[in-house]
């Protein structure tokens, strides 16, 4: 580096041979001062640690020009937590800086695959980092220089969901190609059986929970788990309440659940006058104009107006899917064209908001069955229910309607009252819904699902004109607005 004015110069810079006398002088004179071997910076007010953190890459290619950015700097794209960053290149070093340690590890420099990167580095190919982070460590300095076989599972397991198996084959050929110019040999053959296994053509002891259900065929969504798991932690330390309803055949039972389907199909967009529902359902008036909607709140009705149905909860995962996939078969009769009854094959939104992918559809709703099946509460193992058919979204079309229903057959079978979300009631429970999504927070969710279930209890349904004027009274058709509030029953 040819230092002239000083006022050009980088804002880090290092001290070279024949820099030396000029950098020298320019400390004595105030215009510069060390901060690490052979590193200085023009820039005298700001604490180093900032100016580190700063001009990060720059140093690390100063220090260790034309090195490769790898092992588990380049697997995480980002320093350790102890600011380690790991470079190979020509020789055995370590730089210790505020907040900057520099891990240069001996090694071959840029290979095939390898990409260019600022301060003159390189940042290792897929493959390349891979095959590091699968590398034996045995010295304190190395102990965190690979990320482990777990790692590189859930980083084969990402690559393997999200770009398919092309991609995995393209790494492995890569892999193969250059494993003997980075002396990781060894480190390939377990990277081949990994990507073996989770192609499920060979065999490998795999140690990601997550690879591991794909190995088995039944890859899941992990960040569903985690909301799972929250919301499942809370049903569990909550003390919930318990709303008894004796459910037998009679006006009681059948003019509930009209009003259990007609909120549930209100909240989707197939909206009915009441007169109009009420003769859909008990008198078979299908309306010319709108014969799939009428289908719509029909085939929900089937379901949650059918008592034998709704005695019927699952025992393990196969009646769960089988359960899930008739409901909502009933429930979508009437519209061939959204498949129903089959798992969706192609991803969905709300929004901004996908839910799961359609290979992860499966494994997620088995793995979710685990957390419901360890809830003994009916009132808690329904509002998870409803939770994981409505977060998991397994059908292309219909999944509120159904999820609302699993939800309803748990309390039917318990003889606990209904949970039904009444048109004024719908903006508190999307919003519920996308805070448990979104955020792990469980304590809205909860929160609704008491108010809408006291709500039904505190209504007699056994008179039809009677039901339905106290829930006129009570603005459960309103629309949701700011200013029109559900109204509890006297």
């Amino acid at each position: 580096m040819t230092i002239g004015n000083n006022n050009i110069l980088p804002e880090v810079f290092i001290s070279e041979s024949d820099t030396s006398r000029t950098v020298s002088q320019m400390v004595r004179q105030g215009a510069a001062r060390k901060i690490g071997p052979r590193l200085y910076t023009r820039n005298m007010s700001e604490p180093v640690d900032i100016i580190v953190a700063r001009n990060r890459w720059q140093i690390v290619g100063m220090l260790a020009p034309g090195g490769v950015i790898g092992y588990r700097t380049a697997l995480e794209s980002h320093p350790a937590e102890d600011g380690s960053v790991f470079i190979t290149c020509g020789y055995k070093k370590i730089t210790e800086l505020p907040g900057l340690r520099i891990v240069r590890i001996a090694g071959s420099g840029p290979t095939e695959g390898d990409m260019p990167f600022i301060g003159g580095l390189f940042m290792a190919s897929p493959a390349r980092l891979l095959l590091e982070n699968l590398s034996h460590t045995k010295t304190r300095e190395s102990a965190t220089k690979a990320a482990g076989q777990a790692a590189v599972e859930e980083k084969l397991t990402n690559i393997l969901r999200i770009k398919g198996d092309d991609e995995l084959n393209r790494i492995r050929d890569l892999a193969r190609t250059i494993s003997g110019e980075v002396h990781l040999e060894k480190e390939f053959q377990l990277l081949d059986r990994l990507i073996g296994s989770l192609l499920q053509t060979r065999e490998a002891e795999l140690k990601n929970s997550v690879s591991r259900s794909y190995s088995r065929g039944e890859p899941y969504d992990p960040a569903r788990l985690e909301q799972f798991e929250a919301l499942r932690s809370a049903l569990a330390s909550t003390v919930l309440p318990t709303r008894f309803r004796s459910y037998e055949p009679g006006p009681a039972f059948y003019n509930e659940s009209f009003f259990d389907a007609y909120f549930s199909n209100f909240i989707e967009g197939t909206e009915f006058e009441v007169d109009e529902a009420l003769g859909i359902v008990f008198s078979g008036v299908i309306p010319q104009s709108r014969p799939e909607d009428a289908h719509d709140i029909l085939g929900t009705w089937r379901i949650v107006g059918n008592l034998e149905e709704m005695r019927r909860v699952p025992t393990d995962v196969a009646t769960f899917m089988a359960l899930l996939r008739n409901r909502h078969a009933s429930i979508m009769e009437g519209r061939p064209d959204k498949r129903p009854g089959e798992l969706k094959e192609k991803e969905n939104r709300a929004g901004s908001t996908y839910f799961v992918a359609p290979e992860l559809v499966k494994g997620t709703l088995v793995q979710g069955f685990s957390f419901y099946n360890s809830l003994s509460d009916p009132l808690a193992r329904a509002m998870f229910m409803m939770y994981l058919v409505s977060e998991v979204h397994p059908f292309d079309d219909g999944n509120g309607r159904t999820a609302r229903a699993m939800m309803n057959a748990e309390l039917v079978a318990a003889g606990i009252c209904r949970i039904i979300i009444p048109s004024v009631y719908r903006n508190e429970y999307i919003s519920s819904l996308k805070l448990l999504s979104n955020h792990k927070d469980p304590t809205a969710f909860l929160r609704v699902m008491d108010v809408a279930q006291d709500f039904v209890s505190k209504v007699t349904f056994s008179d039809l004109p009677a039901a339905r004027h106290i829930l006129e009274e009570c603005n459960a058709f309103e629309r949701p607005a700011d200013m029109i509030k559900l109204m509890m029953p006297a």
